[in-house]
Protein backbone atom coordinates (compact mmCIF):
# COMPACT_ATOMS: atom_id res chain seq x y z
CA UNK A 1 0.00 0.00 0.00
CA UNK A 2 2.12 2.57 1.10
CA UNK A 3 4.96 2.32 -1.89
CA UNK A 4 2.38 2.54 -4.54
CA UNK A 5 0.14 5.84 -2.41
CA UNK A 6 3.12 7.42 -1.93
CA UNK A 7 3.82 7.99 -5.92
CA UNK A 8 0.80 10.51 -6.46
CA UNK A 9 1.71 12.33 -3.37
CA UNK A 10 5.17 12.98 -4.58
CA UNK A 11 3.92 13.79 -8.15
CA UNK A 12 1.42 16.35 -6.26
CA UNK A 13 4.37 17.65 -4.02
CA UNK A 14 6.69 18.30 -6.61
CA UNK A 15 4.16 20.40 -9.05
CA UNK A 16 3.23 22.51 -6.04
CA UNK A 17 6.20 23.35 -4.44
CA UNK A 18 7.24 25.02 -8.09
CA UNK A 19 3.25 26.40 -9.07
CA UNK A 20 3.09 28.37 -5.70
CA UNK A 21 5.92 29.80 -5.90
CA UNK A 22 5.75 31.22 -9.87
CA UNK A 23 1.38 32.08 -8.45
CA UNK A 24 3.05 33.81 -5.73
CA UNK A 25 5.33 35.99 -8.08
CA UNK A 26 2.75 36.35 -10.44
CA UNK A 27 0.35 37.77 -7.80
CA UNK A 28 2.86 40.24 -6.49
CA UNK A 29 3.30 41.52 -10.05
CA UNK A 30 -0.24 41.93 -10.63
CA UNK A 31 -1.99 42.53 -7.73
CA UNK A 32 -4.74 39.72 -8.20
CA UNK A 33 -6.46 38.21 -5.31
CA UNK A 34 -7.42 34.97 -7.16
CA UNK A 35 -4.39 34.39 -8.15
CA UNK A 36 -2.73 35.34 -4.80
CA UNK A 37 -5.61 32.92 -3.17
CA UNK A 38 -4.76 29.94 -6.33
CA UNK A 39 -0.66 30.81 -4.58
CA UNK A 40 -1.93 29.93 -1.16
CA UNK A 41 -3.95 26.80 -2.53
CA UNK A 42 -0.44 25.32 -3.72
CA UNK A 43 1.11 26.34 -1.01
CA UNK A 44 -1.27 24.32 1.74
CA UNK A 45 -1.59 21.64 -1.08
CA UNK A 46 2.22 21.33 -0.94
CA UNK A 47 2.23 20.96 3.19
CA UNK A 48 -0.77 18.49 2.77
CA UNK A 49 1.01 16.07 0.66
CA UNK A 50 4.45 16.65 3.59
CA UNK A 51 1.50 15.58 6.16
CA UNK A 52 0.33 12.66 4.16
CA UNK A 53 3.52 11.39 4.07
CA UNK A 54 4.16 11.55 7.78
CA UNK A 55 0.95 9.73 8.05
CA UNK A 56 2.16 6.63 6.04
CA UNK A 57 5.13 6.60 7.96
CA UNK A 58 3.91 6.88 11.17
CA UNK A 59 1.23 4.27 10.44
CA UNK A 60 3.86 2.24 9.56
CA UNK A 61 5.80 2.11 13.15
CA UNK A 62 6.08 -1.27 14.74
CA UNK A 63 3.54 -2.67 17.93
CA UNK A 64 4.87 -1.41 21.35
CA UNK A 65 3.55 -1.54 25.28
CA UNK A 66 1.76 1.97 25.00
CA UNK A 67 0.14 0.77 21.28
CA UNK A 68 0.00 -3.13 21.17
CA UNK A 69 -2.29 -2.93 18.00
CA UNK A 70 0.06 -0.79 15.90
CA UNK A 71 -0.10 3.02 14.97
CA UNK A 72 -2.41 2.12 11.95
CA UNK A 73 -4.79 4.59 12.75
CA UNK A 74 -2.02 7.80 12.21
CA UNK A 75 -2.64 7.64 8.60
CA UNK A 76 -6.55 8.59 8.85
CA UNK A 77 -5.51 11.18 11.98
CA UNK A 78 -2.99 13.37 9.72
CA UNK A 79 -5.34 13.21 6.88
CA UNK A 80 -8.33 14.79 8.98
CA UNK A 81 -5.69 17.52 9.74
CA UNK A 82 -5.37 18.02 6.07
CA UNK A 83 -8.80 18.66 5.58
CA UNK A 84 -8.97 21.09 8.29
CA UNK A 85 -5.91 22.42 6.66
CA UNK A 86 -7.78 23.11 3.91
CA UNK A 87 -10.96 24.14 5.44
CA UNK A 88 -9.16 26.85 8.05
CA UNK A 89 -6.09 28.23 5.34
CA UNK A 90 -6.80 27.44 1.92
CA UNK A 91 -11.20 28.01 2.48
CA UNK A 92 -10.37 30.76 5.05
CA UNK A 93 -7.62 32.90 3.56
CA UNK A 94 -9.04 32.76 -0.06
CA UNK A 95 -12.35 34.02 1.82
CA UNK A 96 -10.11 36.24 3.12
CA UNK A 97 -8.81 38.03 0.22
CA UNK A 98 -12.03 37.91 -1.69
CA UNK A 99 -13.47 39.87 0.85
CA UNK A 100 -11.05 42.06 1.38
CA UNK A 101 -11.14 42.43 -2.63
CA UNK A 102 -15.09 43.13 -3.02
CA UNK A 103 -14.42 45.90 0.28
CA UNK A 104 -11.60 47.90 -1.55
CA UNK A 105 -11.56 46.97 -4.81
CA UNK A 106 -7.84 47.69 -6.78
CA UNK A 107 -6.79 47.54 -10.19
CA UNK A 108 -4.88 44.70 -11.10
CA UNK A 109 -1.38 45.44 -13.10
CA UNK A 110 -0.34 43.68 -16.35
CA UNK A 111 -2.14 39.59 -16.17
CA UNK A 112 0.48 38.41 -19.21
CA UNK A 113 2.62 36.62 -16.21
CA UNK A 114 -0.67 35.21 -14.29
CA UNK A 115 -1.93 33.65 -17.28
CA UNK A 116 1.62 32.11 -18.46
CA UNK A 117 1.54 30.25 -14.84
CA UNK A 118 -1.85 29.69 -14.56
CA UNK A 119 -1.73 28.05 -17.78
CA UNK A 120 1.56 25.98 -16.84
CA UNK A 121 0.40 25.62 -13.69
CA UNK A 122 -3.02 23.77 -15.79
CA UNK A 123 -0.81 21.03 -17.27
CA UNK A 124 1.67 20.07 -14.78
CA UNK A 125 -1.37 19.92 -11.93
CA UNK A 126 -3.61 18.14 -14.80
CA UNK A 127 -0.08 15.36 -15.03
CA UNK A 128 -0.13 15.09 -10.95
CA UNK A 129 -4.10 14.13 -11.62
CA UNK A 130 -3.50 12.00 -14.47
CA UNK A 131 -0.63 10.11 -12.47
CA UNK A 132 -2.53 9.87 -8.90
CA UNK A 133 -6.05 8.61 -11.11
CA UNK A 134 -4.03 5.82 -12.67
CA UNK A 135 -2.94 5.27 -9.19
CA UNK A 136 -6.42 5.26 -7.75
CA UNK A 137 -8.00 3.11 -11.02
CA UNK A 138 -5.57 0.02 -9.69
CA UNK A 139 -7.04 -0.27 -6.80
CA UNK A 140 -10.93 0.02 -7.17
CA UNK A 141 -11.38 -2.44 -9.99
CA UNK A 142 -14.79 -2.53 -11.54
CA UNK A 143 -16.49 0.05 -8.50
CA UNK A 144 -17.61 3.13 -9.68
CA UNK A 145 -15.48 6.37 -8.68
CA UNK A 146 -18.09 7.50 -5.67
CA UNK A 147 -18.71 4.21 -4.70
CA UNK A 148 -14.57 3.40 -4.29
CA UNK A 149 -14.29 6.78 -2.87
CA UNK A 150 -17.43 5.23 -0.36
CA UNK A 151 -15.69 2.06 0.39
CA UNK A 152 -11.83 2.95 0.22
CA UNK A 153 -9.87 1.97 3.35
CA UNK A 154 -6.63 4.56 1.97
CA UNK A 155 -7.43 8.00 2.26
CA UNK A 156 -4.20 9.15 0.96
CA UNK A 157 -5.09 8.10 -2.65
CA UNK A 158 -8.82 9.32 -2.73
CA UNK A 159 -7.01 12.78 -0.51
CA UNK A 160 -4.59 13.72 -3.91
CA UNK A 161 -7.36 12.73 -6.29
CA UNK A 162 -9.38 15.53 -4.80
CA UNK A 163 -7.15 18.40 -4.18
CA UNK A 164 -5.41 18.02 -8.12
CA UNK A 165 -9.29 18.18 -8.98
CA UNK A 166 -9.73 21.30 -6.55
CA UNK A 167 -6.69 22.48 -8.00
CA UNK A 168 -7.54 22.19 -11.80
CA UNK A 169 -10.82 23.74 -10.83
CA UNK A 170 -9.33 26.52 -8.98
CA UNK A 171 -6.97 27.61 -11.64
CA UNK A 172 -9.86 27.84 -14.39
CA UNK A 173 -11.92 29.84 -11.79
CA UNK A 174 -8.96 32.25 -11.36
CA UNK A 175 -8.27 32.37 -15.14
CA UNK A 176 -11.72 33.58 -15.76
CA UNK A 177 -11.88 36.32 -12.61
CA UNK A 178 -8.85 37.94 -14.24
CA UNK A 179 -9.88 37.56 -17.64
CA UNK A 180 -13.09 39.08 -16.88
CA UNK A 181 -11.53 41.78 -14.55
CA UNK A 182 -9.42 42.54 -17.67
CA UNK A 183 -12.18 42.96 -20.40
CA UNK A 184 -14.54 44.40 -17.73
CA UNK A 185 -11.60 46.83 -16.45
CA UNK A 186 -13.81 46.20 -12.63
CA UNK A 187 -11.53 44.40 -10.28
CA UNK A 188 -14.70 43.04 -8.77
CA UNK A 189 -15.03 39.99 -10.69
CA UNK A 190 -11.47 38.90 -9.38
CA UNK A 191 -12.30 39.09 -5.41
CA UNK A 192 -15.20 36.93 -7.06
CA UNK A 193 -13.04 34.37 -8.09
CA UNK A 194 -11.64 34.58 -4.95
CA UNK A 195 -14.32 33.75 -3.20
CA UNK A 196 -15.51 30.88 -5.34
CA UNK A 197 -11.76 29.15 -4.75
CA UNK A 198 -12.73 29.13 -1.10
CA UNK A 199 -16.11 27.53 -1.63
CA UNK A 200 -14.22 24.86 -3.53
CA UNK A 201 -11.97 24.38 -1.10
CA UNK A 202 -14.36 24.15 1.58
CA UNK A 203 -16.50 21.90 -0.20
CA UNK A 204 -13.46 19.75 -0.65
CA UNK A 205 -12.52 19.97 3.30
CA UNK A 206 -16.20 18.92 4.46
CA UNK A 207 -15.77 15.53 1.84
CA UNK A 208 -12.37 15.03 2.62
CA UNK A 209 -12.70 15.63 6.86
CA UNK A 210 -16.11 13.23 6.79
CA UNK A 211 -14.62 10.29 5.10
CA UNK A 212 -11.50 10.37 7.39
CA UNK A 213 -13.56 10.18 10.25
CA UNK A 214 -15.28 7.54 9.83
CA UNK A 215 -12.13 5.58 9.12
CA UNK A 216 -10.71 7.11 12.38
CA UNK A 217 -13.77 5.76 14.57
CA UNK A 218 -13.35 2.53 13.57
CA UNK A 219 -14.83 1.03 10.00
CA UNK A 220 -15.13 -2.67 9.39
CA UNK A 221 -14.08 -4.32 6.91
CA UNK A 222 -15.87 -4.62 3.55
CA UNK A 223 -19.63 -6.96 3.36
CA UNK A 224 -17.46 -9.11 0.93
CA UNK A 225 -14.31 -9.78 3.25
CA UNK A 226 -16.94 -10.51 5.92
CA UNK A 227 -18.88 -12.71 3.76
CA UNK A 228 -15.66 -14.77 2.65
CA UNK A 229 -14.53 -14.78 6.57
CA UNK A 230 -17.64 -16.41 7.48
CA UNK A 231 -17.48 -18.94 4.38
CA UNK A 232 -14.14 -19.89 5.28
CA UNK A 233 -14.44 -20.52 8.98
CA UNK A 234 -17.68 -22.35 8.31
CA UNK A 235 -16.30 -24.51 5.96
CA UNK A 236 -14.00 -26.03 8.33
CA UNK A 237 -14.84 -29.94 9.57
CA UNK A 238 -14.51 -28.87 12.95
CA UNK A 239 -17.03 -26.02 13.02
CA UNK A 240 -20.96 -26.22 14.15
CA UNK A 241 -21.90 -22.23 14.26
CA UNK A 242 -19.87 -19.42 13.21
CA UNK A 243 -21.27 -15.60 14.53
CA UNK A 244 -21.08 -12.59 12.51
CA UNK A 245 -17.49 -11.82 12.06
CA UNK A 246 -16.39 -8.72 14.21
CA UNK A 247 -13.63 -6.56 12.18
CA UNK A 248 -12.24 -2.75 12.00
CA UNK A 249 -9.75 -1.23 10.07
CA UNK A 250 -6.44 0.04 11.68
CA UNK A 251 -5.10 0.73 8.34
CA UNK A 252 -5.59 0.19 5.12
CA UNK A 253 -4.12 -3.21 4.98
CA UNK A 254 -4.47 -3.97 8.85
CA UNK A 255 -7.71 -5.19 9.96
CA UNK A 256 -8.65 -7.07 13.22
CA UNK A 257 -10.74 -9.93 13.43
CA UNK A 258 -12.40 -10.91 16.30
CA UNK A 259 -14.68 -14.76 16.18
CA UNK A 260 -17.12 -16.16 17.99
CA UNK A 261 -16.98 -19.76 17.23
CA UNK A 262 -19.41 -22.55 17.90
CA UNK A 263 -17.57 -26.60 17.87
CA UNK A 264 -18.87 -29.63 17.23
CA UNK A 265 -19.57 -31.18 21.05
CA UNK A 266 -17.46 -33.93 20.24
CA UNK A 267 -14.17 -31.98 19.55
CA UNK A 268 -11.82 -32.34 22.45
CA UNK A 269 -9.40 -29.70 23.67
CA UNK A 270 -6.76 -30.62 21.39
CA UNK A 271 -9.01 -30.63 18.69
CA UNK A 272 -10.26 -27.62 18.88
CA UNK A 273 -6.26 -25.98 19.42
CA UNK A 274 -5.90 -27.23 15.98
CA UNK A 275 -9.20 -26.47 14.36
CA UNK A 276 -8.59 -22.83 15.91
CA UNK A 277 -5.16 -23.01 14.17
CA UNK A 278 -6.01 -24.30 11.16
CA UNK A 279 -8.95 -21.31 10.81
CA UNK A 280 -6.54 -18.58 11.55
CA UNK A 281 -4.00 -20.18 8.70
CA UNK A 282 -6.65 -20.39 6.20
CA UNK A 283 -8.15 -17.08 6.95
CA UNK A 284 -4.25 -15.05 6.51
CA UNK A 285 -3.86 -17.21 3.36
CA UNK A 286 -6.80 -16.10 2.05
CA UNK A 287 -7.34 -12.21 3.14
CA UNK A 288 -4.05 -11.16 3.60
CA UNK A 289 -4.70 -7.72 5.52
CA UNK A 290 -6.11 -9.91 8.39
CA UNK A 291 -3.17 -8.90 10.88
CA UNK A 292 -4.77 -9.79 14.35
CA UNK A 293 -7.36 -12.44 14.90
CA UNK A 294 -9.18 -13.76 18.02
CA UNK A 295 -11.28 -16.92 18.17
CA UNK A 296 -13.38 -17.23 21.28
CA UNK A 297 -13.72 -20.86 21.23
CA UNK A 298 -17.65 -21.86 22.99
CA UNK A 299 -17.03 -25.71 22.79
CA UNK A 300 -13.63 -25.42 24.90
CA UNK A 301 -15.46 -23.66 27.52
CA UNK A 302 -18.46 -26.01 27.88
CA UNK A 303 -15.70 -28.44 27.91
CA UNK A 304 -13.96 -26.72 30.90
Amino acid sequence: MAGSAKGPIYAAIAANIAIAISKFVAAFLSGSSAMLSEGIHSFVDTGNGLLLLYGIKQSQKAPDAEHPLGHGKELYFWSLVVAVLIFAIGGGMSFYEGIAHLSHPAEIGDPTLSYIVLTLAFIFEGIALIFAWKSFNQVRGKQGFWEAIRTSKDPTRFAVIFEDAAALIGLVVAMAGIIITQFTQNPIYDGIASIVIGVLLTGIAILLAYESKALLIGESASPQTRDTITQIVKADEGVLTVYPPITMHFGPEDVLLALDVEFKDELSADDIEEAVRRIETNLRAEIPILRRIFIEAKAMQRKG
